[in-house]
């Protein structure tokens, strides 16, 4: 059977595909976060936008969503897909080295947060039950949109999904909480008890029965050596699990993080990963459209000194207690700004919450709209928020480490400049072997959270005029350059050397013709990453298949010494090597 062109599936299909193919491009070629895009299509082809004109102009049909309600279930299944992936990403042991985080500075947060902004509300003359409805709905943040930025380690990552995992588990509570004060609402209590219990069962018997079952299903798929059926098996263990979930009473949200949980406890979790991230893109994609077409601009403009007002004041307040709980807790204070900004809006389940308390009869519908189109405005600004917070963090990281600076024994040191993973495995071995070092980095959040773990680093940006002059080379027994950035770690070299012809200077090169040029800029010695990485493959692959451990060492010395004279030679093939270069390979024992 043909399928007619002004189908509604077809028009909307070309905006969502469209959507994707442009916006995500065109918007990461700005360097600007694609949910800002989405959101921006949602209000230009929505009915507010665009659809308006669909009688005037017959072919914006094609360019509009002509049935919003139609995509909602796409959105939804973003929503299940993005909380399947950063199930993914954890595991058992993670959770619970987490539940500190977890049910206390997330349920500190939601609850501080909620009545707080209940309070507001009932001072600016909401009723008790609606003051109390509306905060803890605009206590929750966006999962969506928060960890796809934060991510889910390091300490803002860890620190923000703590709080979003805590407040997409208290949803279920809070949407039966809302039943128990509606008026005429006596049984939302012992209902909340039955649904936990079933809930809890439930949860035991997916955890069972996926700890059994996975493993075996995921193998069998794999021996078929089929995409599409390791595909279709990763997204039913998906939505069996968000069925069972919901169900049992509880969020589909929670049986898709379960269900991630499990799948990550497996050998199959990569290939999954790999497999589910575009649905999980283009899904939260829709979602985000979604909440674009619900913004109408003319009901913006007539209200918007209100409606300002209410966005200020729910992200002040937010922000506000989310850094001093997160202060509290012992986070800096560049990483309690980050996080506070971020969790400042509210979200996706802000917009769940409202719909329940509208039809509760806790707030009014008229009520429930003004907030809705809060919680969008929110949401649309939430990159920009933690863009701020970002920036922020970093100023005051880097006072930090400028205020306080390290303290320095006296006397000769190593100077490390550049502090990532390669010079502070520098600086540990420097340390085993007692040798005094001082470390220089230019992102001042690596220098503070390097000097919390006890190294000794300072800010300092070695690419601004004059940096040289204040680095105290003098009394440096070696200069290690470890930065990642080839024609700066060339440049510094030639500068150093030009200032103190004895001077040691080692440096990490990305591979031979970047280790010439270092030894043309007169680098003591020159560590290409490509050559020393083979070495060790080399040495790694010897000593297992038998080869006695004596000889595979001194061939893989004697390897290392005649790639570094070829890298030597094609460095004099410009210019001779200066008087002061000494080959280790010379200098080393025999």
């Amino acid at each position: 059977m043909a399928l007619s062109l002004q189908s509604a599936g077809f028009s909307d299909a070309l905006v969502i595909l469209g959507a994707a193919g442009i916006v995500i491009p065109a918007f990461a070629r700005l360097r600007i976060n694609p949910v800002i895009g989405f959101i921006l299509v949602g209000m230009a082809v929505g009915p507010a936008g665009l659809g308006r004109f669909v009688p005037q102009l017959p072919w914006l049909y094609y360019v509009t969503i002509s049935e919003p309600h139609a995509i909602e279930p796409f959105a939804e299944l973003g929503i299940v897909l993005l909380l399947f992936s950063i199930g993914l990403e954890l595991s058992f042991r993670r959770l619970w080295v987490m539940r500190a985080k977890v049910f206390g500075l997330g349920a500190a947060e939601l609850a501080a947060c909620g009545l707080l902004l209940g309070v507001a509300l009932w001072l600016s003359g909401q009723a008790t039950t609606a003051s109390l409805g509306l905060g803890f709905a605009l206590a929750l943040s966006s999962t969506a949109l928060v960890l796809p930025i934060a991510g889910t380690t390091g300490p803002v990552g860890q620190r923000a999904f703590a709080m979003l995992l805590f407040e997409d588990l208290a949803l279920v509570p809070i949407l039966f909480g809302l039943s128990a004060i509606a008026p005429g609402g006596g049984g939302g209590m012992s209902a909340l008890l039955r649904t936990l219990l079933i809930g809890g069962a439930t949860v035991g018997v997916l955890l069972v029965i996926g700890r059994i079952a996975l493993p075996r299903l995921f193998a069998q798929a794999a021996r078929t050596k089929s995409p599409e059926l390791f595909l279709a098996a990763s997204l039913l263990v998906v939505i069996l699990a968000s069925i069972a979930t919901t169900a049992a009473g509880l969020s589909p949200i929670v049986g898709a993080l379960l269900a991630g949980i499990l799948i990550a406890e497996t050998d199959y979790h990569e290939e999954v990963e790999a497999m589910t991230a575009p649905f999980q893109g283009l899904a939260l994609g829709v979602f985000l459209i979604t909440v674009g077409m619900s913004l109408d601009i003319d009901a913006i403009a007539a209200r918007w000194s209100a409606l300002l007002a209410a966005v200020v004041a729910v992200v002040a307040i937010k922000a506000l207690v989310t850094a001093i709980l997160l202060r509290i807790g012992g986070a800096r204070h560049g990483v309690a700004m980050h996080v506070a900004l971020m969790m400042a809006a509210p979200g996706e389940t802000t917009l769940i919450v409202l719909t329940s308390a509208a039809a509760a009869g806790v707030i009014g519908a008229e009520s429930a709209a003004f907030w809705q189109v809060v919680t969008a405005i929110g949401m649309t600004i939430t990159p920009l928020l933690a863009v701020i917070g970002k920036v922020l963090a970093r100023q005051a990281a880097k006072q930090s480490a400028q205020v306080e600076p390290a303290e320095v024994e006296e006397g000769p040191r190593a100077l490390i400049i550049g502090f990532g993973r390669v010079g502070k495995l520098v600086a540990q071995m420097l340390t085993a072997h007692g040798h005094a070092y001082l470390a220089l980095d230019a992102d001042s959040e690596n220098v503070s959270a390097a000097r919390e773990r006890g190294y000794t680093v300072r800010f300092g940006d070695v690419a601004r005029a004059g940096a040289i002059e204040r680095l105290d080379v003098d009394r440096a027994s070696a200069v290690i350059l470890t930065m990642d950035d080839p024609v700066q770690s060339v440049r510094l070299t030639r500068s150093l050397r030009a200032r103190f012809a004895d001077l040691t200077i080692v440096a990490r090169a990305r591979d031979p013709n970047h280790a010439a040029e270092l030894y043309r800029a007169g680098a003591t010695d020159a560590v290409p990453e490509t050559v020393e990485s083979s070495l060790q493959l080399s040495e790694a692959v010897l000593v297992d298949l038998g080869v006695a451990m004596g000889p595979v060492i001194a061939s893989i010395h004697d390897k290392r010494a005649q790639l570094r004279d070829k890298i030597m030679a094609m460095a004099a093939t410009e210019r001779q090597p200066p008087l002061h270069r000494r080959r280790l390979d010379e200098a080393e024992p025999t």
